[in-house]
């Protein structure tokens, strides 16, 4: 793997960066379509689920973290797979960065008294019929964890600045359904980010950093 020099890779710089970012960016959505056009979602025709995931950033030094769960191979969807932590929204949620949160704590036990949300990502279409809403947020220290046995296996923590690095970033492929399906993979030592967990690793890199 490779590292770029630490240079605005702090959560600060990384709030900063979103911020400045603003809501006078034109949105589109994003999502597996981007690598593969054309390609048809799981269950076409049919309503996409709306779901919110935390993209937590813990202020730490001068090379923030970012947190990723190993989901459970018991799961259904997506299982034993590399996510942020996050899930369906609910109709109580009133916003998806409540439902973020929400999840997050239901997951790995993160309180939100340590969570600042301080952005969101445009759409993420997943192929298999969701519509994601990535929330960005910055993780002040002392946080515990709890992790929900039924749903993550593991925590573990990426630098940002590995995430950050475009050399780190590569185009992988499988076949699915018996058609060549692209997408965004990086692995990093033993774990392997891939899939929507890495295009919306992508999407960040693109938006604040290239």
């Amino acid at each position: 793997m490779t590292m770029t020099t630490l240079n605005g890779f702090t959560a600060s710089d990384f709030r900063r960066r979103v911020l400045q970012d603003g809501e006078g960016v034109a949105e589109r959505e994003n999502g597996d379509h981007v690598l593969n056009p054309g390609v048809v979602l799981s269950g076409n025709g049919i309503k996409l689920k709306d779901a919110a995931v935390l993209v937590p950033v813990i202020d730490d030094g001068e090379d923030a973290r970012v947190i990723f769960t190993q989901r459970t191979s018991t799961l259904r969807k997506h299982s034993g797979q590399i996510s942020f932590p996050g899930g369906g929204i609910d109709a109580e949620d009133r916003t998806p960065e409540e439902a973020a949160l929400r999840e997050t704590e239901e997951e790995i036990g993160l309180s939100r008294s340590f969570v600042e949300t301080v952005g969101r990502l445009p759409d993420y279409i997943s192929g298999t019929g969701f519509r994601i809403k990535p929330v960005l947020s910055i993780v002040r220290p002392g946080f515990e964890l709890t992790l929900n046995p039924t749903e993550v296996d593991e925590v573990f923590e990426v630098p940002l600045s590995f995430l950050m690095d475009p050399a780190n970033h590569s185009r992988g492929s499988r076949i699915f359904q018996g058609k060549e399906r692209f997408f965004y993979e990086m692995p990093y030592g033993e774990r392997y980010i891939w899939g929507i967990t890495a295009g919306i690793v992508r999407t960040i890199y693109e938006r604040f950093y290239s």
